[in-house]
């Protein structure tokens, strides 16, 4: 019983996200590294598929949080941050893109989609003949 549970619960930790973060790359202030965490978790790895700067391992990943923590020390706020990351790689390195014109179809085609299928959906079974009304004309 006791190695059942010791298994459960080496397997939960082992689904647990891995941070990339190394030891040299953080802030020494707690509250600073926290900061720069959450950060990290806004910006996209610019090589990986939908990964944050904070759970990726590749190089330009660690170039980007080096960058974060780099503005953090001297002092920026966290928009001005993410404005010079963004002005340096453009929208495309936020995890969650602003809704702004360039990016409508990102946010609104999905519903647009499912509106689109729930009509076309509607029309086919509306134009079904009822199988009650076929089974009373037949009698």
């Amino acid at each position: 019983m006791i190695r059942a549970l010791f298994l459960a619960l080496t397997m939960m930790l082992a689904a647990v996200p891995a941070h990339a973060v190394m030891p040299d790359e953080m802030l020494k202030d707690p509250a600073l590294e926290a900061r720069a965490r959450v950060i990290g978790q806004e910006l996209r790895c610019l090589v990986c598929q939908n990964q944050s700067i904070d759970d990726s391992d590749a190089t330009l990943a660690r170039d980007l949080r080096v960058l974060v923590r780099e503005r953090i020390s001297a002092g920026d706020s966290d928009a001005k941050v993410l404005d010079f990351v963004v002005q340096r790689y453009g929208n495309y390195v936020l995890l969650k893109p602003p809704v702004q014109g360039n990016t409508l179809l990102l946010w609104f085609l999905p519903f647009g989609l499912m509106a689109l299928g729930l009509g076309l959906a509607l029309i086919y079974l509306r134009q079904q003949p009822m199988a009650d009304d076929e089974a009373l004309k037949e009698e």
